[in-house]
This record gives C-alpha cells, sequence and structure tokens, in this order.
C-alpha cells in the first residue's frame, strides 16, 4: 500500500496525493487573504466558496469548505453580513467604555459630551478665512460622494445576498429534484432503452465472470455506467444510488449526471468489488448541514434510533440485499505510523482469526450493544461519514447482511 500522505490524511494513490497538495496548497493562499476573524470577510469567502469561485478535489478541501460553511453560519445567526467588519481598536474601546460605564455607573455618551461641552463651544464656518473655507466645503463634499457611494455598495452587496440565497435554493431544489426523479426511474422498465437486460463482463487475471444488472436498475445504469447500486434505509431521507470509480474524490463533489454538486454522492471505497464480494463493503456520503447525504446518519448515535432504523437496503446493482446494524461508532482517519485500528482499510479477512479481531476492535469502539453479531463468512457493510467532535473524525455505522437475492 502506498504511504501517500498529507495533513495526517492517508491516500492511496499519487493522483489522490497530489490533489490533497493542491488543495492544501490552495487553502492556504485564501487564509493569506482572508482574516478568519471578520465576520464579513468569512461571509463572503462562504459565498464564494457555494458560487465555485474555489474548486476543490479532495476530502481536505471539502472539510476546509464545511468548516468555513460553519463559521459564517455561526457570524450570521450573530446578526453579522457581508459588510460586517470588527476593528480591534474598536472593539477594545467598547469593551473599556462598558467597563467604566458599569464601574462609575456614568452613561460614557452623556459624560463625554458633557465634557467636550465644557472644553470648547463648536466653532462656525465663519471663524475661518476664506482659504479655510474652501478646504473645509471640498471635504464635506468628497465625505458627501463616499457616503452615497457607500449606499450604493451597500444596496449591491444586499441585491447579492439575495440573489446568493436564491442561487442556493434553487441548488437545494435542484439537487432534491434530481433524487425524486432518479428514485422516480428505479424499477421504470420502459425507459430502460434496451431489447435485454444489459450485462457487464469483468475481466480478472482468474477469469471473465459476466453478471446481468437487476431490471429495475437498467435504466439508471444506462444513464451512468458507474452506477453500483443504490442505498436506502426506511422513513429516512437516504434513499440515493451508489457510485463507483477508481477515483474516491470525484463523487465528493460531482452527482449522479456527474454535474459539480457540492452535495457529491454516496460512492464505494475503490478498494470494494462487489462482483467478488468483499468481506466489507464501504460507501462514504457527506455530512450535510441540510441532511441530505448522510447529513442524519449520526442519529444513529441513539440506540432509540437504532432500534427504529435496525435495517439497511443496499441492492447492487447484480443483487440485492437486507443488512441489520451491529456497530455504531465513532472514529477519525489516522497516520500511517499510528498502531491503531483503521475501519477503513478493513476490506476483507483472510482467516476466521483476522475478521473476529476486526469485530472485536468494532464492538469495542461501539457506543452501544445491539446484540447483533457476525461470523467467519458474513457479509459486512460500512456506511461512513464525517464527524465534527475531532479532527478528521468519522461517525461509522457498520451492519451484516441477512438476506440476499430478495
Amino acid at each position: 500500500m502506498s504511504g501517500y500522505e498529507a495533513a495526517g490524511r492517508r491516500f492511496r494513490t499519487e493522483s489522490e496525493y497530489k490533489a490533497a497538495k493542491r488543495d492544501l496548497k490552495l487553502i492556504e493562499e485564501i487564509k493569506s487573504k482572508i482574516h478568519m476573524e471578520q465576520p464579513g470577510e468569512v461571509i463572503s469567502l462562504c459565498d464564494a466558496l457555494a458560487e465555485g469561485k474555489y474548486r476543490f478535489e479532495s476530502a481536505i478541501g471539502s472539510e476546509f469548505d464545511d468548516r468555513i460553511y460553519e463559521l459564517a453560519e455561526k457570524y450570521k445567526s450573530q446578526g453579522y453580513t457581508k459588510n460586517s467588519r470588527l476593528p480591534e481598536g474598536k472593539r477594545a474601546r467598547k469593551k473599556a467604555q462598558k467597563k467604566q460605564a458599569k464601574t462609575s455607573g456614568i452613561n460614557v455618551k452623556q459624560s463625554a459630551g458633557k465634557k467636550n461641552s465644557k472644553e470648547k463651544p463648536q466653532a462656525s464656518l465663519e471663524d475661518y478665512d476664506a482659504d479655510m473655507q474652501k478646504a473645509i466645503l471640498e471635504e464635506v463634499k468628497k465625505r458627501e460622494k463616499r457616503r452615497k457611494l457607500l449606499v450604493v455598495l451597500c444596496s449591491f452587496i444586499a441585491v447579492g445576498c439575495f440573489g446568493y440565497f436564491g442561487v442556493y435554493s434553487y441548488f437545494a431544489d435542484r439537487t432534491q429534484g434530481d433524487y425524486e426523479q432518479l428514485a422516480s426511474l428505479k424499477g421504470n422498465y420502459a425507459l430502460a432503452g434496451a431489447a435485454s437486460p444489459p450485462v457487464t463482463v469483468h475481466h480478472t487475471e482468474e477469469e471473465d465472470v459476466e453478471l446481468t444488472v437487476l431490471p429495475e436498475y437498467e435504466t439508471l445504469y444506462n444513464k451512468n455506467k458507474k452506477l453500483i447500486g443504490w442505498l436506502k434505509i426506511d422513513d429516512t431521507i437516504i434513499d440515493y444510488p451508489v457510485m463507483q470509480t477508481s477515483n474516491n474524490e470525484y463523487y465528493l463533489d460531482h452527482n449522479f449526471n456527474q454535474e459539480y454538486d457540492k452535495n457529491g454522492s454516496l460512492f464505494m471505497d475503490a478498494a470494494c468489488d462487489v462482483v467478488h464480494r468483499n468481506t466489507n463493503l464501504i460507501i462514504y456520503g457527506h455530512h450535510m448541514k441540510s441532511g441530505k447525504m448522510f447529513g442524519n446518519l449520526n442519529s444513529y448515535s441513539s440506540k432509540e434510533y437504532c432500534e427504529k432504523h435496525s435495517t439497511i437496503r443496499f441492492d447492487t446493482i447484480y443483487e440485492k440485499g437486507l443488512y441489520q446494524v451491529m456497530y455504531v461508532f465513532r472514529s477519525r482517519v489516522y497516520n500511517e505510523d499510528e498502531v491503531v485500528f483503521k475501519y477503513y482499510q478493513f476490506f476483507d479477512a483472510a482467516s476466521e482469526k483476522e475478521f473476529e479481531s476486526n469485530m472485536q476492535e468494532m464492538a469495542a469502539l461501539s457506543l452501544y450493544d445491539t446484540g447483533v453479531t457476525a461470523s467467519f463468512g458474513d457479509e459486512i457493510l460500512t456506511l461512513s461519514t464525517c464527524d465534527s467532535s475531532e479532527p478528521d473524525g468519522r461517525f461509522v455505522v457498520v451492519a451484516k447482511r441477512i438476506q440476499a437475492g430478495q
């Protein structure tokens, strides 16, 4: 296995590693221009990311995008806008004034006004000579122009904000509509567009394996040959196609139609093989704030929720399958040299001892006991998404296959 690593994250291929390095460089460039303690700059950056001004290629970039979104939402909830700016000096003066008002019991503005009124009476324009009056009037005109310009600028910013929310709503609605349309195509044999079910051939060193796509997935498979299956959990928003490519980064920000989409798609790890059936199939998805993709997967942290949603339907395009939840735990992406259980590296168990060792590690991490266990020879399904409880955190749900071909 390759030792490509960047920012504490392991990458399997040189191309993934280089994409991550490019993202890190882009992130550094952004940070050099943006002050994270300035609400207006952070909110503007969030808008720029949503509009696709900066394009990330790896999970490192996606996580930075999510952090900016969270920080921007926090600032917005406090009443800040794109135009907000908080100079350090101004904040310090406000704090000092508040502290002084509390200790003296005197209104700061009132006391300042009284002090100024005692010091010197206000001067009028006639008190100055002609040249000075001219200079004062020119300065007043300049300030008035700046004020008008600021009003116009604020108006444009307001229009831009409304436009952003409109665009955001449009893309959110488009994503929802796209997946509803895809769900309607599942099982729509009339639109399959082929006289007979598609047959796919998988070449290996030992043999060529021919598999027939299930009839209900024919239409979808004909639209995108990267479709590998469909994941559904009853009574939840999770009802999506699952994609697979040799590049684990692509579907982080592309939808089924291969368009750029911040929601990305659910996708299976490139190391998994549904033809020869790995011991463990791993499916990844974004933890979206909207709840889309795996945005609500962490609801499984509640045992009561798990008991009500204990089964998961995952069909490959060749075979149906029903799974029962076994373990729910939090983990993270570790450094390559850390000697610790890494669930995302568990694909196959060559022996019963190795299988049992992996099951014991997962059971030890699990948030609660489901009463469900697995034996060597059982097939496992792992769902993985990001978790904000720690850096590079992950929330994981593991289930075992209990029905096949139903």
